[in-house]
């Protein structure tokens, strides 16, 4: 029998965390609880590398607390791994042999490597990136990864991390200006230590509490219209102004920043300083975050072919057709009589599409009328903001947007209305190109109204301006040719051609 839940605990050198997955419908897994205790464990190690007992009984008690948890989900079997303050720790066996006897778990010390490697199996399993520089910086390490088409190609791990250059360089709670200095100097040393790191000019992808909470104060900064951070982009003037934005206010209004969590309030400045630092040795300015990180990247290693790495937006259109019950077969007919109708519109010279297009009208019509799943008869808001607002592996975050105008297309008012907070995203020939898609889908989409397939052949004439399309059909097709009288002028607008449906046997 396939088990339905898993569990993680992740101990960190500045947070202790435990996650519960619950296998879903179709086959992955989904967080059903994730609960957080901010440790600070690098600040127990002493500088003779031994960590205090108060530490170690801060690790005892918090284990203790979720066991109440994981007995409570009946869990029979947790993954338990402690990383860079249970690592660089002398007494490491002492702390492992009180995790066993004391509490429901036993606990796996992760090596720099397969700390450094959860991270960067995480990111290329949910992001569309085939290369980049990864980074994870923890409370006593930092982990860099360079990838090259989904491949790991170089590794390191650090041995600082935001609570150790806390302590080493920043007295108080801001850092000062020579105190921001030093620490520049020093993480430019670090990472140009690392010859492969220099001038790649590759995207950074970032992973961990530092990262969420940098994207979250820069979502809340712009007023972002959507929600979701996984895959979220910056870029160096973007960071920058987080920094000087959090650097100009005393430490107790820094601590109410919203996006940014108060235990993370004394260390987020050290962090951006890391990642600034890294983009210049680098030499990017595409800064990406993972909301993906070790916990994911640990469960798909122990649960998966490791060297299986499938299309990742194949893989979560596939979750959508199973959370929202899409009818594969009846989308696959949509698409099909979409993608005619666009070839022949290009053949007689009414526009261009390039390969990029075609792939939207795709995906367009494998999620069109999504939200019908909720309301038919509100299915078009339902759908703009059920795509607008989900987090889709492998999409970025315009690319979603997109989908979802063209998923969603109803009318030119409603089209309107659901791109408004994002026109400064886009130029006039990227909307004109949006709408034209919508349109042509939501035509496609009225052959197919009964979902029997009774389609067999589209043909196009052009008359002056006038458009007349020649429908084959296998059965009766009243419904459809209803529908299409009804749905054509949408497309005759953006066309600015009149359009006539004949059908026949």
């Amino acid at each position: 029998m396939i088990q339905e839940k898993y569990a993680i605990i992740d101990i960190g050198s500045n947070t202790m965390r435990l996650v519960i997955y619950k296998r879903d419908r179709n086959g992955t897994l989904k967080e059903i609880e994730n609960i957080k205790v901010s440790a600070r464990l690098r600040n127990f190690l002493s500088e003779e590398g031994v960590l205090e007992k108060e530490g170690i009984t801060k690790i005892i008690k918090t284990l203790q607390g979720f066991q109440g948890v994981t007995r409570h989900h009946q869990l029979k079997k947790v993954t338990c791994v402690g990383t860079a303050a249970i690592r660089q720790a002398t007494n490491k066996e002492e702390i492992l042999e009180r995790v066993k006897n004391e509490t429901d778990f036993t606990m796996e010390v992760l090596t720099a490597y397969e700390e450094a490697y959860y991270g960067f199996l995480a990111v290329v399993r949910s992001t569309p990136y085939e290369q980049g520089v990864t980074i994870d910086i923890g409370g006593g390490s930092t982990e860099v990864t360079y990838f090259e088409n989904r491949n790991l190609i170089h590794y390191h791990s650090f041995p600082f991390g935001v609570l150790s250059l806390k302590k080493q360089f920043i007295k108080g709670d801001i850092p000062e200006e020579n105190e921001l200095k030093k620490l520049s100097q020093f993480l430019q040393e670090q990472f140009k230590s690392l010859e492969w790191l220099s001038n790649l000019q590759s995207p950074v992808i970032a992973i961990g509490g530092s990262a969420r909470n940098l994207v979250q104060i820069h979502q809340e900064y712009v007023d972002y219209p959507i929600l979701g951070i996984h895959q979220y982009v910056m870029d160096r003037q973007d960071i920058n102004d987080i920094k000087d934005y959090l650097l100009s206010m005393p430490f107790l209004e820094l601590q109410r920043v919203d996006g940014l969590s108060k235990d993370r309030a004394d260390i987020i400045i050290p962090a951006i300083v890391a990642f600034d630092t890294l983009m210049d040795t680098v030499n990017s300015n595409v800064f990406a975050l993972s909301q993906k990180g070790l916990r994911e990247g640990l469960f798909y290693d122990k649960n998966h072919n490791k060297t299986e790495i499938s299309n990742i937006l194949d893989e979560s259109f596939q979750e959508l057709a199973v959370d929202y019950n899409i009818n594969v077969t009846h989308v696959s007919q949509v698409r099909e009589s979409a993608l005619m109708i666009s070839r022949l519109l290009i053949r007689e010279g009414f526009f261009s599409l390039d390969e990029q297009d075609i792939e939207r009208i795709e995906r367009g019509s494998f999620l069109y009328n999504l939200g019908s799943y909720i309301d038919l008869e509100c299915s078009s808001q339902h759908t703009f903001y059920l795509i607008a607002n989900r987090s889709i592996n492998g999409m970025n975050h315009k690319e979603r947007i997109i989908t979802a105008l063209i998923a969603s297309f109803k009318n030119k008012e409603s089209f309107k209305r659901y791109i408004k907070p994002f026109n400064q995203w886009f130029k006039k020939e990227e909307i004109d190109k949006i709408r034209l898609i919508g349109s042509i889908i939501k035509f496609a989409y009225s052959l197919h109204l009964t979902k029997r397939n009774i389609i067999d052949q589209i043909e196009l004439q052009v008359k002056g301006q006038n458009l007349i399309f020649n429908i084959t059909c296998l059965q009766d097709w009243q419904p459809e040719a209803y529908k299409v009288e009804k749905q054509k002028k949408y497309l005759e607008k953006i066309l600015n051609c009149s359009i006539t449906v004949n059908f026949s046997y």
